[in-house]
């Protein structure tokens, strides 16, 4: 099964690639993971990836889809794949429409994970993530002595800068302005499934195991 999954920033589209990899024995291309992983293994791409980097820029899009085609060919991919985050432009997109036609990949699902505005912020604004490991919880479960039930750390939790009010709502402001648009790019050319991202995480993975005839 090959799948997109998509949504705004902190929607849980991490979360939920992971879970539905997991149950459906598919491949997560994570972007950032992959990009990571090409840099540590020396590849070509990921080699040039890294100079870029170290001068301090962005890597182009042409590099990153490079990066995805590669992982897209791989064995790891065999089963299939839920690609997490990207595309999150138009250019992007179109980048990805090209690898597609040249691996012959066809049946291609997005799932959006919807939520309105003030929903993310409220969610973002509160949350609280373990310096050590990433766990994160809620603000309200945060007291003094509170130890991180993965990695046993106390007093880990803490506030990211990018989970500010007015950060978030910058976020979110990108998301709409660059990042929505490729779902419009994407209405008539694959399987789109919508859910609502605001439920509880097993929810959430209920719905779109439903909604992909696999619950």
């Amino acid at each position: 099964m090959n799948l997109i999954i998509f949504g705004a920033p902190g929607v849980g589209k991490g979360t939920q690639a992971k879970i539905i990899s997991e149950k459906l024995n598919i491949a997560h291309i994570s972007t950032g993971d992959i990009l990571r992983e090409a840099v540590k293994n020396k590849t070509e791409l990921g080699s040039k990836a890294k100079a870029i980097m170290d001068s301090g820029e962005l890597v182009p899009d042409e590099i990153v889809a490079g990066i995805v085609k590669d992982t897209l060919n791989s064995d790891k991919c065999s089963n299939g794949f839920i690609l997490d985050g990207f595309p999150r432009t138009l250019p992007q997109a179109q980048l990805l429409k090209t690898i597609f036609d040249e691996l012959k990949i066809k049946d291609i699902k997005l799932i959006k994970l919807d939520a309105e505005d003030q929903v993310m912020i409220n969610r973002l604004s509160s949350r609280r993530v373990c310096s050590s490991c990433g766990k994160i919880i809620s603000k309200d479960e945060v007291f003094d002595g509170v130890k991180c039930s993965i990695c046993g750390e106390v007093n880990s939790f803490i506030k990211r800068s990018d989970d500010d009010e007015e950060v978030i709502k910058r976020r979110l402001t990108v998301y709409h302005n660059t990042t929505s648009p490729v779902f419009d790019y994407y209405q008539d050319k694959v399987t789109i499934i919508e859910v609502d991202g605001t439920q509880p995480v097993e929810d959430v993975t209920k719905e779109i195991l439903q909604k992909l005839n696999l619950n």
